[in-house]
């Protein structure tokens, strides 16, 4: 589904990605994994437009999407959440999740004052669907409050339920369980399972090694910006080289 082909990006003197190249598998959970400074959300922020990639290019079923504008991929079927929180901290949970919707709604300055009836029915579509997402994820009760009053654990899982109000068909999580508890943790990865298993293909930023281990299908190994490592979590678990980069040679 995705190819990531020989992806550079230079800050100064500092090479931040350095030919990096791997592929994505579609309806798949691929991991991208590495130690603190890897390069990890760099790459991120390359595939999503956020960054310009320097060199290589980025290919999404065939079509060459290299340094399209963020907000266009969303009409690709990309959406990302970040590693910190980016939610509209004075519009409340429903409000955040309605903007993910923004693309299927109707719109039009005359329709919308004088809130016409089609105006009015997607209104009531999309806050239907805005709800049903956030029962997903147990987060329904506080629709109507305010982002900026809610914790960081739900203000997390919020970020992750916008952006599947896209619909994407790749979503890429940035370290999603950062700062949760345990218990938050198994419910971002329960909907983690149940994204998958409705055909959407997902790039998992994280740190948490058993939540990584225990989701993969596919896992590639980043260090000093380079692919260290790819394979299957099994093989990775047991990876030479990963272990060194994570634990050191004595360890």
């Amino acid at each position: 589904m995705l190819d990531i082909r020989h992806l550079t990006k230079r800050f100064g003197g500092l090479t931040a990605v350095d030919d990096l190249s791997f592929h994505v598998t579609k309806g798949t959970v691929h991991a991208l994994i590495g130690p603190n400074g890897a390069g990890k959300t760099t790459l991120v922020n390359m595939i999503t437009g956020v960054y310009r990639v320097d060199e290589g290019s980025v290919w999404l079923d065939g079509g060459d999407i290299t340094n399209i504008a963020t907000d266009q991929l969303v009409y690709r079927g990309v959406c990302r959440t970040f590693q910190h929180l980016e939610v509209c901290q004075n519009m409340t949970v429903l409000e955040n999740v309605l903007l993910g919707f923004d693309r299927y709604m109707s719109k039009g300055l005359f329709p919308t004052a004088f809130r016409i009836r089609r105006i009015r029915e997607d209104e009531q579509r999309y806050t239907e669907r805005a709800l049903h997402l956030l029962n997903l994820i147990g987060i329904a009760d506080h629709a109507h409050t305010l982002a900026g009053n809610l914790s960081y654990g739900i203000l997390k899982k919020l970020e992750i339920i916008r952006a599947l109000a896209t619909s994407p068909e790749l979503i890429l999580l940035d370290e999603p369980v950062a700062g949760l508890n345990p218990s938050e943790t198994a419910e971002v990865a329960e909907l983690i399972r149940t994204v998958v298993a409705d055909d959407v293909t997902v790039i998992l930023v994280e740190h948490d090694m058993k939540m990584v281990m225990e989701l993969s299908d596919h896992i590639t190994v980043m260090n000093f910006g380079q692919k260290l490592a790819e394979g299957s979590p099994e093989t990775i678990r047991s990876h030479p080289a990963v272990i060194e980069a994570y634990l050191g040679t004595g360890a």
